[in-house]
């Protein structure tokens, strides 16, 4: 086992991206959907709005346990400056892919950890620079009528058909599906060094 604790690691997230990452490298753990709302308000610098959603739902889920190690994520796509979510419908997919053509953006995901019986926290950023090829309007128009972009945000998912449209990536690729593993471990191995 790659994380070896007597401490349970409880993902407050009910996305299957990051379910379907973590039994991927086999770190085991189970899931309590945080109930916190993303529409409350939140910084719009990108590194301060992933870090404070990602402790409001790691808050959120630590609040009714009394042990374990609770592990919350929020991943944002950003194009010159301003955060792209999900989009509301196919219009503003359409929108947002024909912004994001033939551009680089960023991804951020802001992790907290939380060990629950031990009251200790800690955060992280992850930044992936994403660049897109240049899409035509039909290409646009075809990968919108997959339905794959709508909950997803940016408009896209590059762990499913939202791969063709990426010509280069720049750090870490599971930050950009939305748990970035690595930097997972290093928190980890952090935290099971301060018990």
């Amino acid at each position: 086992m790659i994380w070896k604790r007597d401490d349970e690691l409880i993902l407050a997230s009910g996305s299957p991206r990051r379910f379907n990452l973590l039994k991927q490298v086999g770190i085991p753990f189970r899931q309590v959907v945080s109930e916190i709302s993303e529409d409350r308000e939140a910084p719009e610098e990108p590194q301060a709005h992933v870090l404070e959603l990602s402790r409001r739902k790691a808050e959120d889920v630590a609040e009714r346990l009394s042990s374990g190690v609770v592990l919350g994520a929020d991943t944002v796509v950003v194009l010159d400056g301003h955060i792209l979510g999900k989009p509301s419908d196919v219009q503003e997919a359409i929108e947002m892919l024909r912004r994001l053509s033939n551009r680089t953006h960023q991804v951020y995901t802001g992790l907290t950890l939380i060990d629950v019986a031990g009251d200790v926290s800690a955060s992280r950023v992850e930044r992936t620079e994403v660049t897109f090829r240049e899409l035509s309007e039909d290409e646009i128009a075809a990968y919108v009528s997959t339905g794959e972009p709508l909950d997803k945000a940016g408009a896209y998912g590059i762990q499913g058909k939202g791969a063709l449209l990426v010509s280069a990536i720049n750090g870490c690729y599971y930050n950009v599906v939305g748990l970035p593993l690595a930097k997972l471990m290093e928190m980890l191995h952090r935290l099971q060094a301060q018990k």
